[in-house]
This record gives C-alpha cells, sequence and structure tokens, in this order.
C-alpha cells in the first residue's frame, strides 16, 4: 500500500469515527487516545479475518497463508532453523513472518495475538491459556569480563563479596528469574546492580567492556561476537537450566495453520 493510500484510509477512518486516531509531526506519528482504545480492535477483528481465511482453506490439497512467529535474535539461528525445516518441507506456500525480539516477551507475544507462535523459555508459572512443546534444555552460566575492571578485581578477593560486585541483569524472563534464585541462595538482599537490558544479546558486549558480571545463557554466550573476552565463573551451586520450546495460544490451535505447525514439531 503506498503511503498515500494508507493516509486515506486512515482518513476514512477517523471521520467515521469522529476521533483523530493519530498524532503526526515532522518526526514521528502515535497513537492518541482514541487510537490506543482502537488498536486491540483492530488486532482481534483482524486475528478473526486470518482465522476465517485458515478455515476456508481446511479443504484444499496445499495450506497456504501466514504465520507470525517471534524468537530471539540468537534463537533464530541456534534453534529456529531446525525447528522450520521440516514445516517448510511439508507447507511451502506457508509464508513465515519472523518476529525478533527480548526473549522475556515471547509469552506475552503470544497471549496479545501479536504473534501466532514462540519459541520462549518456560515460565516458571505457564498461564493456563498456554500450550508449550519442549525443544530444549538451555543451560546458564556466570560471565566476567577478562580486561581489569572492577569487578575482575572483586573477583579476585577469598572469600569474594558478592553483595559488591556489579551486575548486569535481564530485565525480566528464565534467566533472570535463575539469578534471582541465586541471589537469595548467596543471601544477597541488595545486590550491586549496574544495569537492566531488554534481551540478552547486548549484555555480552557489556561485560566484555568491564561494566559487571552476568548470567546468560551458554547459547548467548557461545554465539556472541564478544565470546573471547569473558570468561566463565566456577559455582558452588550449579544454575538450574530452563526449558525451551514453542508455546502457543490453546484456541489458536483451531486454526489450519497454527495446528500444522504444532503438529509437525510433534511428528
Amino acid at each position: 500500500m503506498s503511503p498515500s493510500t494508507l493516509s486515506r484510509q486512515i482518513q476514512r477512518m477517523e471521520e467515521e469515527l469522529g476521533q483523530m486516531l493519530f498524532l503526526r509531526d515532522n518526526r514521528q506519528v502515535s497513537l492518541t487516545a482514541a487510537g490506543e482504545k482502537f488498536l486491540p480492535f483492530a488486532r482481534q477483528n483482524w486475528a478473526q479475518w486470518q482465522q476465517l481465511k485458515q478455515q476456508l482453506q481446511v479443504n484444499l490439497a496445499e495450506l497456504s497463508g501466514e504465520l507470525k512467529l517471534f524468537c530471539s535474535v540468537t534463537a533464530a539461528y541456534s534453534h529456529l532453523p531446525s525447528v522450520l525445516e521440516k514445516f517448510r518441507t511439508r507447507y511451502p506456500q506457508v509464508e513465515i513472518q519472523l518476529i525478533t525480539g527480548d526473549p522475556a516477551s515471547a509469552v506475552e507475544q503470544v497471549q496479545s495475538q501479536q504473534a501466532d507462535l514462540a519459541l520462549a523459555g518456560r515460565p516458571l508459572n505457564l498461564p493456563n491459556s498456554l500450550e508449550f512443546h519442549y525443544i530444549d534444555d538451555i543451560t546458564l552460566s556466570l560471565i566476567a569480563p577478562r580486561v581489569v575492571c572492577t569487578a575482575t578485581q572483586l573477583l579476585q578477593q577469598n572469600p569474594i563479596d558478592w553483595q559488591k560486585v556489579p551486575f548486569i541483569l535481564p530485565v525480566e524472563g528464565p534467566a533472570r528469574q535463575r539469578i534471582d534464585q541465586w541471589f537469595r541462595h548467596k543471601k544477597i538482599k541488595h545486590p550491586t546492580i549496574y544495569a537492566t537490558v531488554a534481551g540478552h544479546e547486548g549484555i555480552v558486549p557489556m561485560v566484555a567492556l568491564g561494566c559487571g558480571v552476568a548470567l546468560l545463557p551458554d547459547v548467548v554466550i557461545k554465539n556472541s561476537p564478544m565470546n573471547p573476552q569473558v570468561s566463565s565463573i566456577n559455582l558452588d551451586m550449579p544454575i538450574e537450566p530452563f526449558q525451551l520450546g514453542v508455546c502457543v495460544q490453546r484456541k489458536s490451535l483451531e486454526l489450519p495453520l497454527v495446528k500444522a505447525f504444532w503438529d509437525t514439531l510433534s511428528g
């Protein structure tokens, strides 16, 4: 759709609603309060439209259409290729719309219908509305910089005063849950937090630069270009792995495309 056509479509909706949906200036476009209310309505109707199209294709010899799949950048090359290979072989006419972002938001992406399926770490409490298909166990390591800095100097002490060591933490997600558990085990009530970061990939360079230490999935550490500049720390208590898998809304399994993808995981 061209920009001019899009503008006309928006103008028609705003005229019919009698409300402005967008605030526009030379630098950005943002939603008005009416636009924020309209957004979930639009998403719901778009999902219903996609569902109707898929239901009408049930009797066709070959499925086609679009599946929205969410995963982290690391998972896109560590686990997703093997997941997609079998599905694409069976259903070559189905287009995969890949969305990448913070793995901690994977479950929310599915719950809000922004994605049909997501590669996600299994949360400690999986919502009842979701189904989860296990793929792999994700191990974690505590990493430190190799350059001389405050963190490395503190780590050379015996015993280590973990209360003073600067930590770089994910905002949320399974890795954050594991480090919070480790804090409780070590009785660290008020850890020194250098920064909290959305996602995992950006944390490894911060550790390499000497900003602090971090607990991260080994697959992220291994695939980071900054891997040679960090070291793993031996811990007296091993970190419990978390499960990686594909999650989906249970009600979405009624959709032919989603069900076909789900069945491929088990087949």
